[in-house]
């Protein structure tokens, strides 16, 4: 039999837990800051036509100019940049180190329902993150790079500006991309139908475009719509997900919808046909009574009537 924990114990195993994720984070964030070139290679492309988006779209040629307007300002990006990829790098290996820490106090099925859910929802938030870098983000940054109110005025993007928009884009869309995960969860506990997101789809829909323009405000109906699109299927196939995963209500039942609203057919009655009726029954209001009910009429001479 296995040593119960304490309360301290356990509190040793999760500080040993974070340390290891707190290590992990660090050096996959050190070996990322050495491969500078590389990295923002991958980070700078966007702001240049050569990016395989503005060439699939057809886009005019363009180069947006970054400048550096403090001392160490470029050196704090490197560093903020070279985090975050390596945090995402780390991710599987912190997701499993704090999996190992909490799965113990699950059940067979609460566990293996636990990697199922946390595999989802890690992998739509990749998909998230994939999709902004390469469809959202730079539609953003060509509209708002390139705009201009006038020709007098040059359009020069600050390193913090855009790195900073990059990843709080990234951020976004890794959220939004666990529409389906979050719809599971809700419908799992009996919070959400397919029926009721069917039934609001238009307004859903209303949403999603007021969404797409806060995120990519261009005057460009397609962008929009490019936009648009990959947030409107994520709500399509959450009602599909929804749907199988919701358990029939009762009055959704075919035996039940089958049997009009006040029929008696289908249900069993509550008396049996030979059972005695109590003697305090209620009696309908012109129910014919031994009090009330008129005598028939005897003939005159008649051995009853005398």
């Amino acid at each position: 039999m296995e040593e119960q924990m304490t309360f301290w114990d356990h509190l040793d195993v999760l500080r040993g837990s974070i340390i290891r994720v707190l290590v992990a984070a660090v050096v996959m964030g050190i070996g990322v800051f050495f491969l500078k070139d590389y990295l923002f290679d991958l980070v700078l492309w966007p702001r240049d036509s050569s990016f395989p988006t503005y060439r699939l779209l057809g886009a005019d040629p363009f180069q947006i100019r970054l400048v550096n307007t403090e001392l160490a300002e470029q050196f704090m990006i490197h560093m903020k940049v070279s985090l975050v990829m390596g945090l995402l790098v780390a991710s599987p290996y912190i997701i499993y180190v704090l999996f190992r820490f909490i799965s113990p106090a699950l059940y067979d099925d609460e566990r293996r329902a636990s990697i199922r859910l946390v595999g989802a929802a890690y992998g739509m938030f990749m998909v998230g993150i994939v999709m902004n870098y390469f469809l959202i983000f730079p539609l953003t940054v060509r509209f708002l790079g390139t705009y201009s109110v006038s020709t007098e005025v040059e359009t020069m993007l600050t390193l913090s500006s855009y790195v900073d928009t990059l990843l709080l884009m990234s951020l976004v869309f890794g959220i939004v991309f666990e529409i389906p995960v979050i719809a599971w969860l809700l419908a799992k506990f009996g919070m959400l139908r397919h029926t009721w997101m069917a039934q609001y789809r238009r307004h859903a829909i209303v949403a999603i475009l007021v969404l797409a323009a806060v995120i990519t405000p261009t005057a460009d109906i397609m962008t929009l719509i490019i936009v648009s699109l990959p947030i409107w299927l994520l709500y399509e196939v959450s009602i599909w997900i929804v749907k199988f995963t919701n358990a029939p209500l009762p009055d959704d039942s075919p035996a039940t919808a089958a049997v009009p609203e006040g029929s008696s057919e289908g249900r069993p009655s509550p008396i049996p046909n030979n059972a005695p009726v109590p003697s305090n029954a209620p009696v309908a209001e012109n129910a014919p009574t031994p009090e009330n009910t008129p005598a028939a009429a005897v003939p005159e001479g008649s051995p009853e009537g005398q």
